[in-house]
């Protein structure tokens, strides 16, 4: 009878330990993913934008029937949209070894072209 304990002890320890060795395994999968996807987006956030100025000029235009307002709208959103994409691209650069998603949505400009940016990647589970 002790065998049989010792036997079952020692099964339910291995299969722990192999559980756990193969939840690091992924957890640092998972961490070396996401820790390379927010340096990479921070680099080509910082350097493509000021993209988000003609994509906001050409979407506005797209919306608006008067292009003097179409354009207005886009030169703000342009600016908005330019200085959010920049600072956070410099945030995902500096907090890259956080693994957390990237901010922007879309995560690099050139992903939905003709979709508006937001900022609310943080509160989703991408």
């Amino acid at each position: 009878m002790k065998a049989v304990a010792r036997f079952v002890v020692i099964l339910s320890l291995s299969l722990f330990v192999l559980t756990s060795t193969h939840a690091e395994n992924i957890t640092a999968d998972i961490y070396f993913n996401r820790a390379g996807t927010k340096i990479v987006s921070g680099i080509a956030n910082v350097a493509t934008g000021w993209m988000e100025l003609p994509k906001n000029l050409a979407i506005w235009n797209e919306k608006d029937d008067q292009i003097v307002i179409g354009t207005i709208n886009g030169l703000l959103w342009g600016m908005f949209h330019t200085a959010g994409r920049t600072a956070n691209g410099a945030l995902d650069f500096a907090t890259f070894w956080l693994p957390t998603y990237p901010i922007p949505d879309p995560v690099f400009i050139w992903e939905d072209f003709w979709k508006e940016t937001d900022y609310l990647g943080w509160r989703m589970a991408r």
